[in-house]
């Protein structure tokens, strides 16, 4: 009950984080929390900063290739150990690692969205096995709910064949620019996969994240415990805190009083995408 009424309280006073403060959906991986940073008509790639939750520019498109789709991540996930050894599953490659990002999302609507910095909820039905300089960075493909024209699709299969070849075309191109010299393909799409393999990796990329940061509840007990902990220690800075025998309580049992923080240590800034 104390951890509810503080999780409450916290919810109050501060906006959640877009990766680490919001949850992927009760229902996933059937329905899933999407944050939206790029609309198909933003001639300007926009990215979450990881290390304060805000969205910013990342860098101008300098070509006409612009994301077919809206596009952004799932929350509270994570590309990292199981991501990678489903790819090399998949895929037959060795040495694999995740990207150490949150699992993209691409979701198709016949709605314009004019930005982005905004949650939906989303279907997943498929995606594309993409593979970034050896690193694993999966495309879940995805139908936005309730959609008048996506919304009862059930599998990527049922897309329009173009619309799957525009996606592919725009990964496959944005890091080659038109006069890039080198002939060595940057990325590669592996696979195009149907919806239950959407649902493997959006679960193990739940796993990731827990593996990697903690569950919510972990993250939030060691927040509590920090709160309380800078608390006994600014009493003690005091003299305020005395045990019943009157003498002032030590360092070594104020940590017993606190139980220490989480061991997972976060990094709150993985390399970009």
């Amino acid at each position: 009950m104390i951890n509810d009424e503080f999780k409450r309280l916290f919810a109050t006073q501060f906006k959640s984080h877009p990766w680490h403060g919001v949850s992927p959906g009760d229902r996933a991986p059937d329905l899933v929390q999407s944050y939206i940073e790029i609309v198909p008509a933003s001639p300007v790639k926009l990215e979450l900063a990881k290390a304060t939750g805000h969205l910013h520019v990342d860098r101008p498109q300098r070509f006409s290739s612009m994301c077919p789709m809206l596009y952004g991540f799932v929350p509270q996930t994570y590309c990292g150990e199981t991501i990678a050894d489903l790819c090399m599953k998949r895929t037959g490659l060795k040495k694999v690692t995740g990207d150490g990002d949150p699992l993209d999302i691409c979701v198709l609507t016949e709605r314009d969205i004019v930005h982005g910095d905004l949650f939906l909820s989303a279907r997943p039905i498929g995606g594309l096995r993409m593979v970034d300089k050896g690193q694993a960075d999966d495309k879940i493909v995805a139908v936005l709910e309730n959609d008048i024209v996506y919304g009862g699709l059930q599998d990527i299969s049922e897309v329009p064949a173009g619309l799957i070849e525009r996606l592919q075309h725009y990964f496959l191109s944005y890091k080659r620019p038109p006069g890039t010299k080198t002939r060595k393909q940057v990325v590669e799409i592996r696979e195009v996969y149907g919806r239950k393999d959407a649902q493997e990796v959006i679960r193990r990329s739940i796993v990731d994240y827990n593996n990697t940061f903690g569950t919510a509840e972990d993250r939030l007990e060691a927040l509590r415990q920090l709160l309380v902990g800078s608390v006994i220690e600014e009493l003690q800075a005091r003299g305020l805190l005395v045990n019943p025998d009157g003498k002032a309580v030590s360092t070594k049992s104020s940590r017993r009083i606190t139980g220490g923080a989480s061991k997972r240590v976060a990094n709150p800034n993985p390399r970009g995408r």
